[in-house]
């Protein structure tokens, strides 16, 4: 049976820690499918389209990776995708009290699911979506923490 995780988040925007997971995720996965979680309560500061785009430019040379969007629970998506698991990456304690809570919501919705935490690359443990908008957000660079040329549209 095809070992298929569901990557989940808001990736807003999607970063070189982003990426560190997805590519280690490879190497336990037969395929890793990039969720993008709309939120109809959160307005997202870099658009849903665009930045769909680029991530699926960053694993062009990666057949085993795609992308989509849902407005759905996860566990409702990763059923519908087939996907067995949920890839997550933990950067800190606070991460892990987050996504446990998570994790055991997810198998009370689809039983069947498990879920991978995979802890971040020491040297992209500081890096997280919020701040790198907060960078964007006062005229700071912020290419040196994406894995693609970010451009404005």
């Amino acid at each position: 049976m095809k070992r298929i995780a569901l990557f989940p988040g808001s990736f807003d925007p999607f970063t070189k820690g982003h990426e560190d997971i997805v590519l280690r995720g490879l190497r336990l996965f037969d395929e890793i499918v990039i969720g993008i979680g709309r939120n109809a309560n959160k307005q997202r500061y870099f658009a849903l389209e665009p930045m769909m785009r680029l991530i699926e430019e960053t694993f062009r040379d990666y057949p085993a990776v795609r992308v989509v969007s849902y407005d759905d629970l996860t566990a409702n998506v990763a059923r519908q995708l087939g996907a067995r698991f949920l890839l997550r990456g933990l950067r800190n304690t606070t991460d892990f009290e987050y996504e446990n809570g998570i994790s055991q919501v997810n198998r009370f919705v689809y039983e069947e699911v498990e879920t991978v935490f995979l802890i971040t690359s020491p040297h992209l443990a500081p890096i997280s979506s919020s701040i790198i908008r907060d960078l964007h957000r006062y005229g700071k660079e912020i290419d040196s923490f994406l894995p693609y040329k970010f451009q404005e549209t």
